[in-house]
């Protein structure tokens, strides 16, 4: 089927305005659209992207739908699907990083971002349960999982170290007895090669550039975000928690609260939430000089975050077939989704503590808490947030905004 690059314009400009709600409701949108609604790909040739996205770095449901737009038009066609699904979140992203820059420190802004605090731990939550749905099956994997989570929440193991000491695990005890299979069309090494020249050189391009005019914060930026985009399995949340430890304790660009404004905000955006780089590095650009520098660290941080997720779609989509069919590479991916549960655990308490207690400091194994600490008002938030989205069930973005206004409300009373 030949589909015209307009006619996946409009289609895919509609999912990339209308993806809100994270990987699952995006996943969910575009099988609507794409399977059924317009039957431009198969049931079996949908699921079989996912899977092989879902394999690799980087937000599975940006590269679903490259992968998408590369099977229905080639690397033109992937193109235009990717930009499509990103692009209108990146711009909202904007919006909302120049206003929480100029107003953010307002009290009432701050009276708001309380309630979209509480919000953000009850929605890390939900997202640990369901990754944990699909990740944690047989005693291996809770035992990954459980190490994950104490290495990096008590022992301060870097998450690159997890995600590779969790592959190798996986390779290792993966089953073999499976049959492997080749590709059912001919794929050519020297293509390959190829592609991964032109589109490493064009990840790296900028780098170059601002190495060369010796700008040595955007190249941090840029350097660090680039790291970034290798380790990201296993989604967002999963590498939420090394970008904060990073960020926070490492380069001091962003404080720990501003981390989890950061997450709010990229949850009331479409597009993918790996979005919340962008306000990451426009925020650590800005607080180091204006408004100027914060636009160049956004575009910067956008560039290492996303070039390389069409390298890797454009590189390994012909070895689908093959990569889906080879029960160590699947062992390997089992085995990285078990210890992500861990890590995502550690983020979800990392947030908890960070809004419950109003100072916290770092012991040899951790935090260290202090009852006299403990914010009674963000506890009652915690609450209310707990009952909006474990009991009343109501959408994301929707109790984000509530959450926002019961905060003000709280503030008032007290």
């Amino acid at each position: 089927m030949t589909v015209s690059l307009s006619k996946m314009f409009r289609v895919f400009g509609r999912i990339g305005i209308l993806s809100f709600g994270g990987p699952a409701a995006q996943i969910s949108l575009m099988q609507t659209e794409l399977v059924d609604r317009h039957k431009w790909l198969t049931e079996t040739q949908f699921l079989q992207a996912l899977s092989f996205c879902m394999l690799l770095p980087g937000p599975e449901a940006m590269q679903l739908a490259t992968y998408a737009g590369w099977k229905l038009r080639g690397v033109p066609g992937g193109l235009l699907a990717g930009l499509l699904f990103v692009l209108p979140g990146a711009a909202v992203i904007f919006a909302l990083a120049f206003g929480y820059a100029y107003f953010g420190q307002l009290p009432l802004v701050q009276v708001l971002f309380a309630g979209i605090k509480a919000a953000v731990v009850i929605i890390v939550f939900q997202a640990l349960y369901k990754l944990s749905r699909r990740a944690l099956k047989g005693g291996l994997a809770y035992a990954l999982a459980l190490a994950a989570f104490v290495g990096i929440f008590f022992l301060s193991v870097p998450f690159p170290a997890i995600i590779a000491l969790a592959a190798a695990i996986g390779l290792v005890f993966a089953p073999s007895n499976s049959p492997e299979t080749k590709a059912s069309t001919p794929v050519y090494p020297g293509n390959t090669l190829r592609t991964v020249l032109l589109w490493g050189a064009i990840w790296a391009a900028p780098l170059v550039i601002l190495w060369a005019v010796n700008a040595s914060l955007l190249l941090q930026i840029g350097l660090f975000f680039s790291k970034l985009a290798v380790v990201t399995f296993g989604g967002a949340y999963a590498v939420l928690a090394y970008m904060t430890q990073e960020i926070v304790q490492s380069y001091g660009w962003l404080s720990t609260d501003q981390m989890i404004d950061a997450l709010g905000l990229a949850e009331t955006t479409p597009g993918p939430l790996i979005l919340v780089t962008q306000f990451a590095g426009f925020m650590a650009g800005f607080l180091q000089g204006g408004p100027g520098l914060a636009t160049v660290a956004a575009l910067v941080t956008l560039w290492v975050t996303f070039v390389p997720c069409f390298l890797w779609i454009f590189a390994a989509a012909p070895y689908v077939e093959s990569l889906l069919s080879r029960p160590r590479l699947k062992g390997a991916f089992d085995a990285i989704s078990a210890s992500v549960a861990g890590v995502i655990l550690n983020l979800a308490v990392w947030f908890t503590l960070h809004v419950l207690f109003t100072e916290i400091s770092q012991g040899r194994y951790g935090p260290v808490l202090l009852l006299e600490n403990l914010s009674p008002q963000n506890a009652v938030l915690v609450a209310l947030a707990s009952f909006l989205y474990l009991v009343m069930r109501v959408p994301m973005v929707a109790g984000l905004l509530i959450m926002a206004l019961l905060a003000w409300g709280v503030d008032l009373l007290i």
